[in-house]
């Protein structure tokens, strides 16, 4: 039967965005918004909700999602449908209350999961076979999916909750037993379990979740996670929430605050998020705060933080709130009345900041439209890999539009790459980042570790530059060289003086790489035909917008701004060369230069 569209759904549909989600007929959802507490619901947000939920749906109907879906394993795109058609069916606001076309379509998508679903649970993702992780993140949404279900038993959906039954308490079964691979998957699978009790208890899911807990969670002084991620801080924050509000563990929510105020401080004016000391992907990427939407809300009317407030208004006026937030949120509300609740206190705190996180080596520094971001706390030895930090980038800094991305510093000192600070030490307004690289020749080997066939252990250099079959764990170092090099950065309003020392072997190439946001205008400086940019003596400046950044003065005594990123990349053809305008500072050692950015 061809599904006519009402009054309601052409609104909908035609005003999708923040301002047009609205409508003149409040009395719209006072059906669903009634509870049995008598407590007050943000009436507008739970109307866009429904909205933006009914038009999800709408495209799902209009499309077939899961032949492409079953053939890469993205089984979490499944059950993200599945809990929005549930919110839409179980919502008697909904335009689709009700709607058997809905539940036939839904009811299609869970004998998918159950069909991939394996004996002992768990479906497989991303490469990860049989993960019972991956099957906590499925877990998300089809949990909050059969407790909408079970707000109204009407029989017409009785199918669906014994389906999604099934597929939840085979999937317990591999909580309770399964394994896991990082840090983050631990409170997921926890936040999984906690969802499964309360909808079919059960002591042994209990009993799993305080094994996981008795590990302690891993937040440090500064209110990071281990990962430091801003990815998996988001997805720990809202498991602990869940775990706190349905295991009755309040004291879980006084991490969430730590890490959510520690988040603030990473967070730029325009809800860019900083990632630079994170220890996983998102390190190199290009992230917004809007995936802590709910954390921070929730956090917010449960603690009247004005912090969070501010958090919650910032992230409701991002461009992307509508399409990652509108669209595909309304079941977590519709389970979770707190998410429900107005904020009662206001969002407003003073735009100057200066917050150093010493556990992290990140510093954060913020006046009115100005922002900085200085960091120095990459894992040693620098390896390129999940689990550890190997981002380059010691200076970010912004104005308003024009924003330097990154400074970043290189030598040609036995191609060792970049400049990684071994921590940053501060002495009042003053940063101070200093590394030592070493470069080491080697010895014979001596008589016991001869060998006839000349066959020896297949090694890594001492200077973790390269590998060779030349056992040099038995080899004794000679000809050492060290580099050493010492970046000191004083913050006065906004306005950074820096001044930069590399002293070791003399006539080492030394580089100071600025990149600046691509699309920039760049003055005082002179381009090569690579499109580089070269300042070479007075000062420079960087416009976007109304806003500009100036910088210098420049120094150029060398043109090779090639291979900066080590022998190891350059082995692999690799680079850590990201996308925007760039302007070099070239010298040789012994160096000293100083410079200021305002």
């Amino acid at each position: 039967m061809k599904h006519q569209m009402s009054r309601g759904e052409f609104l909908r549909l035609g005003s999708l965005s923040l301002a047009g989600a609205l409508v003149s007929d409040i009395a719209f959802a006072n059906d669903f918004f009634s509870n049995s507490s008598g407590a007050k619901e943000d009436t507008l947000l739970m109307k866009k909700l429904i909205l933006n939920n009914d038009a999800k749906v709408k495209s799902l109907l209009d499309k077939a999602p899961i032949d492409s879906a079953i053939r890469t394993n993205s089984f979490r795109s499944i059950a993200g449908s599945i809990s929005v058609m549930a919110a839409s069916i179980s919502n008697s606001a909904s335009e689709y209350y009700k709607s058997r076309l809905v539940a036939d379509k839904m009811d299609q998508s869970i004998d998918v999961l159950l069909k991939k679903q394996y004996p002992d649970g768990t479906l497989d993702a991303g490469g990860n076979m049989q993960s019972p992780p991956d099957t906590s993140f499925i877990l998300e949404y089809m949990c909050p999916a059969a407790t909408v279900l079970n707000l109204e038993k009407q029989k017409d959906f009785e199918a669906l909750r014994a389906k999604l039954k099934k597929f939840i308490l085979n999937a317990g079964e591999a909580m309770i037993t399964g394994g896991v691979h990082t840090p983050n998957h631990r409170w997921v699978i926890c936040a999984a379990l906690a969802n499964i009790n309360s909808l079919y208890p059960d002591s042994r899911y209990i009993q799993r979740i305080n094994e996981w807990l008795a590990e302690g969670i891993d937040i440090n002084e500064d209110g990071d996670y281990s990962e430091r991620s801003g990815v998996y801080s988001a997805v720990i924050d809202k498991a602990l929430i869940t775990m706190a509000r349905l295991l009755h563990k309040p004291e879980l929510l006084e991490i969430v605050s730590k890490n959510l105020t520690a988040c603030y401080y990473h967070t730029e004016t325009n809800g860019d998020l900083v990632t630079v000391n994170s220890k996983r992907q998102d390190q190199f990427m290009n992230l917004t705060v809007i995936k802590f939407y709910q954390q921070y809300r929730y956090m917010a009317v449960h603690t009247n933080n004005p912090v969070f407030a501010q958090m919650v208004n910032l992230i409701e006026n991002l461009p992307a709130f509508t399409a990652e937030v509108l669209s595909d949120s309304l079941v977590f509300f519709m389970e979770n009345e707190e998410l429900r609740k107005p904020i009662s206190v206001e969002g407003k705190t003073a735009n100057d900041f200066e917050k150093f996180f010493a556990v992290s080596n990140l510093a954060r520094i913020r006046r009115g439209k100005t922002s900085v971001t200085l960091f120095g706390g990459n894992d040693k030895p620098i390896m390129v890999v999940s689990g550890r930090s190997s981002n380059p980038n010691f200076l970010m800094y912004r104005k308003g539009d024009a924003i330097l991305k990154y400074m970043r510093l290189s030598s040609s000192f036995f191609r060792l790459g970049y400049f990684s600070s071994d921590g940053i030490v501060k002495e009042g307004n003053k940063y101070i980042l200093k590394e030592t690289k070493e470069g080491d020749y080697y010895q014979p080997l001596a008589k016991e570790f001869l060998k006839a066939d000349g066959d020896y252990k297949l090694s890594e250099s001492p200077d973790d530059r390269f590998w060779n079959k030349m056992d040099f764990d038995s080899r004794t170092k000679s000809n050492v060289k060290k580099q050493v090099t010492v970046i000191e950065i004083i913050e006065n309003n906004g306005t950074l003086d820096l001044d930069f020392k590399v002293d070791g072997p003399p006539n080492v190439e030394v580089t100071i790489e600025m990149c600046f946001k691509e699309g920039s205008s760049i003055a005082g400086a002179e381009m090569d035909e690579k499109n580089n940019y070269f300042l070479k003596s007075e000062m420079g400046s960087l416009s976007a917008g109304t806003d500009a950044i100036q910088f210098g003065p420049g120094k150029c005594e060398h043109l090779n701004v090639e291979n900066l990123d080590s022998e190891e990349y350059t082995y692999h053809q690799g680079s850590l060369r990201t996308s925007g305008e760039y302007v070099y500072i070239t010298g040789f050692t012994p160096f000293h230069h100083k410079m200021t950015i305002s």
